[in-house]
């Protein structure tokens, strides 16, 4: 394998037009079981790969090296063979960045919440703390560490502005429901949800419902693909913003009409 995605599950995945739209090469989707990971990234049968749910923190031991953003975050969604070494890098930082600017989504000084805590979350933190939100909540299912309850989160961040979902609840094929009532959230203006498939979770049509800014992932998983695709070919695209979101925007519709047409 050249190029590619690697996960649990990946029968959602749009990663493999997404990339071959943005580039012309061939990108294989490579479904990885849990007790098979060891032997995939100590053979690493690949020139680069995209990482997804649930192996973004568990690849790191197998790198030689992570770039800043990748160190820092602690996850990891790219990784490239760069002189016989594998490096790991965090493009999904860039994807979120770019997707809550591209919607006027201001978090500065702002409660913000984060449901879930996995590797997608930490990305999502990061980004956060670099847009300057004032609180940033993680809200997970169980009690734990650096975490509140749903029913705790209930009681003291209702005058949160900015839910995020990264967790998979409400995604394909598990469809139908919503990680959280946000109906016992008035003054939220806007929520996230960084499941792409389907492009309309329960999460984003109650948010809607209730009048706020709604934004499904497609886009960033566009925008970090983007990157990603710049660090697999090791160059870079374009010199202007304006450059880049031409490309995410054409891609984002192609793929907007792919997955329309395969409802």
């Amino acid at each position: 394998m050249e190029y590619g995605l690697i996960g649990e599950k990946l029968s959602h995945s749009y990663s493999k037009e997404i990339h071959e739209k943005i580039a012309d090469y061939d990108y294989e989707i490579h479904p990885v079981a849990k007790e098979d990971l060891d032997s995939f990234m100590t053979e690493k049968p690949f020139s680069a790969i995209n990482v997804t749910i649930p192996y973004k923190e568990k690849v790191i031991p197998y790198l030689d090296e992570l770039d800043t953003t990748a160190e820092t975050i602690g996850a990891v969604n790219t990784i490239v063979c760069e002189d016989g070494k594998y490096k790991g890098y965090n493009t999904d930082f860039g994807g979120f960045m770019y997707m809550l600017k591209k919607h006027n989504i201001d978090v500065t000084g702002k409660k913000v919440l984060i449901l879930g805590k996995g590797g997608a979350h930490k990305a999502v933190a990061a980004v956060l703390k670099a847009l300057k939100a004032s609180d940033i909540i993680t809200v997970y299912y169980k009690e734990a560490e650096d975490s509140v309850t749903y029913e705790l989160c209930k009681q003291l961040h209702t005058d949160a502005s900015v839910i995020i979902n990264t967790t998979p609840v409400g995604m394909y094929p598990n469809t139908g429901v919503s990680p959280i009532d946000l109906t016992c959230y008035p003054d939220c203006e806007a929520v996230v949800d960084l499941i792409y498939n389907p492009l309309e979770t329960e999460f984003l049509k109650q948010g809607k419902a209730l009048g706020m800014t709604a934004v499904c992932g497609l886009e960033m998983l566009v925008a970090q693909a983007v990157y990603a695709s710049e660090y697999f070919r090791k160059i870079k695209l374009y010199d202007t913003d304006e450059q880049y979101i031409q490309l995410i925007d054409k891609v984002t519709d192609e793929i907007k009409q792919i997955m329309t047409f395969n409802l």
